[in-house]
């Protein structure tokens, strides 16, 4: 339990600091959707337009919108994800035989760990993407919804379907965040791990040091943009989507039609909208998260040794 609590306080930390990142990624990821090139109108031509334009229409505090659930979904998901994958490397699984770093044990472990974090997170993943799309007509992007706090978006679903009704009606977005999340987490986990054995191999920095989990954080955030993105948009698409009566989507059954109609419409280019808030935010994210995660868990030792 105490793996899991350091690793959502560790990325809460992060998200924090994020969130702004993520508000701009998540309308970049909705412009033009199911929209080929040139039918729709262009309201963040890039990053720093996009912070421009939505400061000068919804205003400076837009750039935080979705914060609250951002800071749960962060504990909740990465809570599991790396609490799950410290477990494991506690139990010596994602080690060969000879007790080094095994690649491919902690690709299935940061995979499988993140699956789990996925599901945990759900609910307010979906909160989160619909309150960052919300916005003045003028820059509109996606499907607007009506609610406009955590709150009254988890009422509203609760009333209607109850509390399995939190997941059954974010169950299609979960469709696409298992695979993104369980993608990104096999990079990222795996890569900072190989990474850091490598560095500490060298004795570049101070075992445990700051220098150290940056350097092995560097390649690490690399490979999350590389290989999540495409996951990343078709996420966001399922869980901003509008449903119906009975909490079916408006536009996607799930992953494999969203994948489909994103490359009908869209083209290969259209799994790479917002890449660049992508690369902006998941680098800062992914270094964030894993240097609170091993200060966190160093300071928590600390003062549970101390007190003995």
């Amino acid at each position: 339990m105490t793996e899991f609590l350091l690793g959502g306080v560790a990325a809460m930390g992060a998200g924090f600091f994020t969130n702004p990142l993520e508000v701009v990624k998540t309308r970049m990821q909705l412009q033009g959707e199911l929209k080929a090139r040139g039918q729709y109108a262009i309201h963040y031509r890039n990053v720093f337009h996009a912070f421009y334009n939505i400061a000068k229409v919804d205003g400076m505090f837009a750039l935080q919108k979705g914060l609250v659930p951002a800071l749960w979904y962060q504990f909740f998901m990465n809570g599991w994800r790396l609490g799950a994958y410290q477990c494991f490397i506690n139990l010596g699984l994602t080690k060969d035989k000879d007790g080094k770093v095994s690649f491919y044990k902690s690709v299935i472990a940061g995979a499988t760990a993140g699956g789990v974090g996925a599901i945990a997170g759900s609910p307010v993943y979906m909160v989160k993407t619909q309150l960052q799309s919300r916005s003045a007509e003028a820059i509109a992007v996606g499907y607007q919804h009506s609610h406009d706090s955590m709150s009254r978006a988890l009422k509203k679903v609760y009333t209607q379907y109850g509390i399995l009704g939190l997941w059954r009606v974010s169950f299609t977005g979960v469709s696409g965040a298992v695979p993104r999340v369980m993608v990104g987490s096999s990079a990222q986990l795996s890569t900072f791990s190989t990474s850091k054995e490598f560095f500490e191999n060298l004795q570049w920095f101070k075992k445990d040091g700051i220098m150290l989990l940056l350097a092995a954080c560097l390649p690490s955030g690399i490979m999350v943009v590389l290989c999540m993105t495409p996951f990343d948009v078709v996420s966001t698409r399922l869980y901003n989507q509008g449903t119906d009566s009975k909490g079916k989507g408006l536009y996607y059954s799930g992953f494999f039609d969203c994948f489909s109609k994103i490359f009908r419409k869209e083209g290969i280019w259209g799994f790479y909208k917002g890449w660049a808030a992508s690369l902006f935010r998941l680098f800062p994210h992914t270094v964030l998260s894993l240097v609170f995660w091993q200060q966190t868990r160093a300071f928590y030792w600390y003062f549970k040794d101390d007190k003995r």
